[in-house]
């Protein structure tokens, strides 16, 4: 199966994207999706919540297994998608989109990796 990895994101090895432009969104990886199988659940920080590059930040639940969201960058909480809480599925069906979980005030990025490099360690 081949998976999409829009080129205009940065991806970590723990499978989250970031947008380079503002709004900061972050979210789960179409492989990431696809690999929890129906999300069911999800856990989201509070906006004006710290983050710190590589710690985990939420919860998301499938039915296949429940597994943490890791900070992208350093920075700060400034809205969550509230439409994860009643629709879950959203991360499944548009994971670059709808799908999406928070939006962040960056200070600074932590280990990025381009599309193709994020390619690369998962296919």
């Amino acid at each position: 199966m081949r998976f999409d990895y829009p080129p205009e994101r940065r991806y970590r090895p723990t499978h989250e994207w970031l947008t380079a432009d503002e709004p900061r969104r972050v979210g789960v990886t179409d492989f990431a999706q696809d690999e929890l199988g129906d999300v069911v659940f999800v856990e989201l920080p509070d906006p004006g919540d710290p983050l710190t590059a590589g710690d985990a930040f939420g919860v998301v639940e499938s039915i296949k297994a429940v597994s943490d969201l890791y900070a992208p960058v350093d920075g700060e909480v400034a809205t969550i998608n509230e439409s994860l809480f009643d629709r879950p599925e959203l991360v499944n069906d548009d994971p670059y989109g709808e799908g999406w979980m928070i939006e962040v005030r960056v200070d600074a990025a932590g280990e990025l990796l381009s599309a193709d490099e994020y390619r690369e360690q998962v296919e």
